[in-house]
């Protein structure tokens, strides 16, 4: 018996519009799930791209530490246990008189150690004197002067302490930075490099 007024077919056309509802809902909650999964994506990508510069930050500072403390570790010794002869003295002018290092009263054959771990650049003669430079970084050498006999050679290593000379008497010792003539004797067994710079230094020369 059909009702008047009530579409024929309303059963079949109810379940088709919950149909095409349900659809939609597991469409739209398909939808929110893969932008959810975008969303989270996202913040991932973020989170590793902080992470990556935070590790490099790291890296740069523990690099920069690392190499502090290497430069913190150089500790200067005296190159004899010699006494002192001449100690350091300023100029008086540029012509004056000074020593712009330490002279040693060393005697024969005395053992001359370097002052500092460094590279040998300079072994060899100068107007008839024999002369060692060791260069220990960051623009710091040290000169070992009017030496009897040089035991080692250009483009060597060295540690504080190895054997770079053999005395045939008196011999000069000085230390430069960045070229300037410095006093040695504030270096010897500190860490803290204190220096003074020789006004009008010598250019030009590798003592």
């Amino acid at each position: 018996m059909l009702v008047q007024g009530a579409p024929t077919g309303s059963p079949s056309r109810c379940g088709a519009l919950f149909a095409a509802v349900g659809s939609l809902r597991s469409a739209g909650r398909s939808g929110h799930g893969a932008a959810n999964r975008a969303v989270h994506a996202g913040r991932s990508s973020v989170r590793l791209r902080c992470l990556l510069v935070v590790v490099c930050v790291l890296s740069a500072v523990w690099a920069v530490v690392a190499q502090s403390a290497e430069a913190a570790e150089l500790l200067f010794r005296r190159p004899t246990p010699a006494p002192v002869l001449d100690p350091f003295r300023l100029p008086d002018g540029k012509y004056g008189a000074g020593n712009r290092g330490i002279e040693y009263d060393t005697g024969e054959l005395d053992r001359i150690v370097a002052a500092a771990r460094g590279t040998v650049v300079f072994a060899g003669p100068v107007a008839g004197s024999l002369f060692v430079t060791v260069n220990h970084g960051d623009g710091l050498e040290s000169t070992y002067g009017f030496v009897g006999h040089i035991l080692v050679r250009e483009g060597q290593e060295v540690a504080d302490g190895d054997l770079v000379a053999l005395s045939d008497g008196p011999f000069h010792f000085t230390v430069r930075l960045h070229g300037e003539y410095v006093d040695p004797e504030p270096l010897f067994g500190s860490r803290r490099v204190v220096v003074r710079l020789v006004p009008h230094p010598v250019q030009g020369r590798r003592f």
